[in-house]
């Protein structure tokens, strides 16, 4: 069948894309003539820019369907975890402005770039084509890498941009090579197309092989045990208020990746699929919990808490159904506005010359400033999965998932790590409660917005464990 050029109307579901990238490119103009010390501006109205695709979104602007032949897929599904990333990404660049200019690091570029990588996010999560995943990731990758190596003059931060590139570009060319083994089996790039051709096919050497290829591309891009090389030292020599943002969004356009690939692609292929995802949740949980349980270093630590947060992600898409899949959307999202958070408290405490990033730079944070010691708490304990916290009710459910999807062994494991995990997050803790600082510590940062930001993010973690039921129900009429 010819394809058809889409008229104006039929663009329609397109839009909120549309309008952030024509932000983005607005933006970018606007730097050239702004004074350096008025880019301020730009740094709002990106935020502005955000919070009003968000809007529109929650709005219905432009309805959802399908456009450009199937390749745009925009549902329920890909609307909740739109707003939610450019909520995030909104709080993210809240973070940003002052940790990067009393580095004299911020540049007008920061804020496009972060547009552009919520645009490939957008894409990403909307792919109803291969053709389409691909882009969308390159276009948030690409973003990604030039923003990890921001600071030129840092050799930890160039050493983190290149092995981020490098292992990437790997990653993508697993990806990649394993899409062209579906197409060679199926003869399709469509996703529906592919689920129907499969269903109809027999289990070939040629299919298996690639959907190990896209498990193995998907691994990497969250950052699973053993693909998670990368992660440590991305998380580690970024600059904290960019580890913020590639840290927390990306992980919700990594799930609607896996999700769109395996289930909307691969979904006949489940019995297979589902035992490599099993898997490597398992090994993401042993690796993750075990590592960060020896590391000085907060960013590292959380890094390595990263790769075992997506061990338990992994148990709602190894049930491989309905309640699987919401369950894992519902963790997605929780553990962005969580890492957002802890993270962001590091960029709180950070001063030009102490980037606050050991957890022995926490000590006596409590008799310090209460109140912030009390948010770093509530983000710990929402991590840790402690009950009310958001993160209790996020690990509930997937290991729910996880049970009723057959998985028994694997929630056991999932609740025996998740008792390990608790050790590091408590350890923080006791360090702010009940340590005394090795000798002057720098005064903490008064930045009134900032503040509140984080408090609002901290807050969010506790307030969303009371009514977390809406957010489930987002999640749950998504896979109806």
């Amino acid at each position: 069948m010819t394809p058809t050029m889409p008229t104006a109307a039929d663009l329609l579901p397109l839009l909120p894309e549309l309008v952030l990238v024509g932000a983005a490119f607005a933006l970018l103009l606007l730097d050239l003539f702004l004074d350096p010390r008025r880019r301020v501006v730009t740094h709002v109205l990106a935020i502005v820019a955000l919070l009003a695709v968000a809007a529109m979104i929650v709005a219905g602007v432009g309805g959802q369907g399908t456009v450009l032949n199937g390749m745009f897929v925009r549902d329920t599904m890909a609307d909740v975890l739109k707003v939610t990333a450019c909520v995030i990404t909104a709080l993210s660049l809240m973070y940003v402005w002052p940790f990067l200019r009393e580095r004299g690091l911020y540049q007008g570029e920061i804020a496009v770039l972060m547009l552009f990588a919520v645009v490939g996010m957008m894409l990403l999560i909307s792919a109803g084509s291969l053709v389409m995943v691909y882009l969308g990731l390159e276009l948030l990758a690409l973003c990604s890498y030039a923003l990890v190596a921001l600071d030129r003059d840092s050799s930890l931060s160039s050493e983190a941009a290149m092995k981020y590139f490098v292992l990437g570009s790997l990653a993508s060319g697993l990806l990649l090579y394993g899409m062209s083994l579906l197409y060679g089996a199926t003869g399709t790039l469509d996703l529906a197309q592919l689920h129907a051709a499969v269903a109809g096919s027999t289990e070939t050497t040629l299919l298996l092989t690639g959907t190990v290829f896209l498990v193995a591309g998907i691994a990497f891009k969250f950052g699973a045990a053993p693909f998670h090389m990368w992660l440590p030292d991305t998380y580690h020599g970024a600059p904290t208020a960019i580890t913020v943002f590639i840290g927390s969004a990306p992980k919700l356009a990594a799930f609607a990746m896996a999700f769109r690939l395996l289930e909307a692609g691969l979904g006949p292929l489940d019995e297979r699929w589902r035992l490599l995802v099993a898997a490597l949740a398992v090994l993401s949980l042993v690796v993750g919990n075990v590592v960060a349980l020896a590391q000085s270093n907060l960013k590292r630590m959380l890094a390595y808490s990263t790769v075992s947060h997506v061990g338990f992600l992994f148990l709602g898409l190894a049930a491989a159904d309905a309640q699987g899949y919401a369950a894992a959307m519902f963790y997605a999202i929780s553990y962005a506005i969580m890492s957002t958070a802890a993270f962001g408290a590091v960029v709180l405490l950070a001063s030009r010359g102490f980037e606050a990033d050991r957890i022995d730079d926490f000590k006596g944070l409590n008799a310090r400033n209460p109140w912030l010691a009390g948010m770093m708490l509530i983000a710990m304990m929402s991590l840790a999965g402690i009950p009310p916290f958001l993160g209790f009710w996020a690990k509930l459910a997937v290991l729910r998932a996880a049970i009723q999807g057959g998985m028994l062994w694997l929630a056991i494991v999932g609740i025996v790590f998740a008792v390990v995990g608790c050790f590091y997050y408590l350890r923080v803790c006791k360090v702010m409660y009940f340590d005394v600082p090795d000798g002057d510590v720098p005064a903490l940062r008064e930045d009134r917005p900032l503040r509140i930001a984080f408090s609002v993010n901290a807050l969010a973690l506790l307030v969303l464990g009371f009514f977390w039921n809406p957010i489930m129900a987002w999640c749950q009429a998504s896979f109806l």
